[in-house]
């Protein structure tokens, strides 16, 4: 950041275990798909010395998107950790994936560092989704800054995209996003576009040439100077106004001049602060070339503007009762507090878990306390349990390599630990404490299936709860009433990815079926049924005989049972077996095989035998008259009903609310938030929102977002009842 002149990279990137949480920064990567964050990586690994020439480390692997799943789909699908060092700094880099699927691993990236890099691609500019992932930042005050790629594009240019960061990012303060260095163009191509092959820096206004693969220093020309003394007074007039020295833009408006020793410690305070956002470029290394264009300005923004471990305030710690504990955050003589920010499994180690420690050491062999709480809704059970930490690792494309120890605010990978699932709590086994979990989003799109065959079905559980403790965003569910495996995604590319893992890395092939909604039953007006179960073959027989009303009632208000027999027509110790044959022929159905809901049986008369009647014999007559009831009644359909709310970009309301009357949908009403934003809340059949995330994606651009929740179950149009009975009957 201060423009010093490295001639050479850094030390080997072999990082292994950070001596002091001073010398670590933990930096996540965040951009739309394609902005270039893992070229990026690669580029400042290449930089540091970490890979080769060829971006390689030694096995051959790429030091990011390693796994063969992403090489397949060529797209990063998960976190990945890529430590290395620069100045005698440990710098941890989570690559997170861009596409909107996997937020989970970018929310698990942002969970584990305390400072953020936004990619922004010059041919593409900022989505939406990346809005508002800085707007989930700034919630919190983290730090950030921004870095522009793609230069080499034929339309590419720094000053409009720096503009457009301005805007999209800079909220009411549009100065607090300015640039620290201007591209330097080359001759222009016979399409007419000048490479960048340089940079001028604005503090120090000198020029740092890559043209050659290295960087060289030297002083700008005339030509340069006009611009670059423009864009300096802008940035240091934004510098100045987020100092916290109150004197310093007084001293400046009265034409004092400020030493750039001082505007560099405030910039590098106010980047700290996560008050002022910086804006470099970057581009990856030409072949041959040992560093990247802009790499080495932004290790140095990274190692001497982003702040320490130290300097953040960590999530909320209490005991696994939920008494609150105070810890010296970040004190790696305090007791241990570590997190799972991701779990995966490796076909030779078995599982390995990536934790952030937040405070005291983690070592090899020792032996921790694994809490995990608050997931139960998501297929999870609560733990409490001691496990032994096995070997200790940091990882670097596909291998693994050892250290003894980690402390606080470091990053490494533990190896077998059996319980222990993404969000969990590792800390001292005299002293067990727990984070406050950070949040996720629901996974709203389900995906039935079904093992494709005797062997899949006998591994499908096991595989299934190894995927869900591995992706938080994921939720299994076993559906009692549709009597479906169902397993709810975030899109259709986490589905695939998890089809993707059961059966390569758990070996379970399963089939994927249409999803079903949990329907119900109810009586349409009232029905007399009459249910007779008399056999006499030899021996003991069985008589039972009984009439009921039955009548529908409010919604809500389940099987309601009543006894109005006189005399003692059905003796008195029958009357409970009739209740019991009617409530489990209710939960049966009575005519398309949903449960019944929402009416009230009454029983009236009957008949008994003193030898033959038996309680088996009065919950099948109970049962039959039930049955018969139904036979001379209309039977409505009843349907699931969510309250739905959605978030939504302005520009997109109109089109979001025309599109949930199309499903069915009543919208309740509308909410202005901040943002430019509007929250609708609708309520629409769960039948018509099976595919709601994928849609309202496409719908949105990726801007919106909605949450759902069961609200009641209502009749369902006869014509919609009709056309569902008739694609059962096709299935069938």
């Amino acid at each position: 950041m201060g423009d010093k002149t490295h001639t050479h990279p850094g030390a080997a990137g072999r990082a292994t275990a950070a001596d002091h949480p001073a010398s670590v920064r933990n930096v996540v990567l965040v951009g739309h798909s394609g902005s270039g964050k893992t070229t990026l990586v690669e580029a400042l690994a290449l930089t540091t010395g970490a890979v080769n020439r060829a971006g390689r480390v030694e096995d051959g692997s790429c030091v990011s998107d390693y796994d063969d799943m992403e090489h397949r789909q060529q797209r990063s699908v998960q976190l990945s950790l890529v430590p290395v060092e620069w100045d005698g700094i440990k710098i941890n880099l989570l690559d997170t994936p861009g596409y909107a699927d996997f937020v989970g691993e970018l929310r698990a990236g942002l969970r584990a560092a305390d400072a953020a890099l936004f990619v922004v691609s010059a041919s593409d500019g900022v989505d939406g989704a990346t809005r508002m992932v800085w707007e989930e930042c700034a919630a919190v005050g983290m730090p950030r800054a921004i870095v522009i790629t793609h230069l080499e594009a034929a339309r590419a240019d720094f000053e409009e995209m720096t503009r457009t960061c301005a805007e999209a990012f800079g909220g009411d303060d549009p100065d607090a996003v300015l640039p620290l260095y201007l591209p330097l163009h080359g001759p222009p191509a016979p399409d007419g576009h000048a490479p960048v092959t340089g940079l001028v820096g604005l503090l120090s206004r000198k020029l740092f040439d890559y043209a050659s693969g290295e960087r060289v220093a030297s002083e700008p020309g005339e030509a340069e100077l006009p611009q670059l003394d423009e864009a300096r007074s802008l940035l240091i007039e934004g510098i100045i106004s987020e100092s916290e020295d109150e004197t310093l833009m007084e001293r400046y408006l009265g034409g004092e001049q400020v030493d750039v020793k001082t505007l560099i410690e405030d910039l590098e305070r106010a980047v700290a602060r996560g008050v002022f956002f910086p804006v470099l470029a970057a581009a990856p290394a030409a072949d041959g070339a040992r560093q990247g264009l802009g790499t080495v300005e932004l290790l140095e923004l990274i190692t001497r503007g982003f702040p320490t471990p130290l300097e953040r305030a960590a999530p909320r710690v209490t005991t696994p009762e939920g008494a609150g504990r105070e810890l010296r955050m970040c004190d790696p003589e305090e007791s241990l507090v570590a997190e799972v920010v991701k779990t995966s499994s490796d076909p030779y180690v078995g599982r390995i878990s990536m934790v952030r420690v937040f405070s005291g050491t983690l070592r090899a062999d020792q032996t921790v306390h694994v809490s995990g709480h608050g997931m139960t809704d998501r297929g999870h059970e609560d733990h409490d349990v001691d496990e032994r930490i096995g070997a200790l690792s940091t990882p670097f494309g596909k291998q693994q390599r050892p250290v003894t120890h980690v402390i606080a605010g470091d990053l490494a990978c533990v190896a077998k630990l059996t319980r222990a699932e993404t969000g969990d709590t590792l800390s001292a086994k005299e002293d067990p404490l727990l984070m406050a979990p950070w949040e996720m989003p629901d996974p709203l799109l389900p995906l039935a299936i079904e093992a494709h065959s005797k062997p899949d079905e006998d591994k499908l559980s096991q595989g299934l709860a190894r995927l869900v403790a591995e992706d938080p965003t994921m939720r299994l569910e076993h559906n009692q009433d549709t009597h479906q495996v169902v397993l709810w995604c975030l899109g259709e590319a986490h589905a695939d990815v998890a089809l993707e893992r059961l059966r390569s890395r758990y070996g379970v092939q399963v089939d994927v079926v249409p999803h079903r909604v949990s329907l119900r039953e109810t009586f349409g007006g009232r029905a007399a049924g009459r249910g007779r179960h008399v056999k006499q073959s030899g021996g003991h027989g069985q008589y039972a005989i009984c009439e009921i009303e039955v009548e529908p009632l409010p919604g809500g208000s389940g099987i309601e049972f009543v006894d109005k027999v006189v005399g003692g027509a059905v003796p008195r110790q029958f009357i409970p077996s009739v209740e019991k044959g009617v409530r489990a022929q209710a939960a049966k159905g009575v005519a398309a095989g949903h449960p019944l809901i929402d009416v009230r049986v009454t029983l009236l008369d009957g008949k008994a035998h003193s030898v033959d009647s038996s309680d088996a014999a009065f919950q099948t007559a109970g049962a039959l008259a039930l049955r018969e009831a139904a036979a001379d009644a209309k039977i409505h359909l009843l349907e699931p009903v969510a309250e739905v709310s959605v978030l939504v970009g302005d520009d997109y309301v109109g089109a979001v609310m025309s599109d949930l009357s199309g499903r069915r949908g009543k919208v309740l009403g509308t909410e202005q938030t901040s943002g430019g934003r509007t929250l609708i809340r609708a309520e629409v059949p769960e039948i018509e929102i099976g595919r709601y995330a994928v849609d309202l994606r496409s719908l949105s651009h990726g801007t919106a977002r909605f949450d759902r929740r069961y609200a009641r179950h209502e009749p369902m149009p006869a014509q919609v009842a009709d056309r569902l009975r008739e694609e059962v009957r096709a299935a069938s």
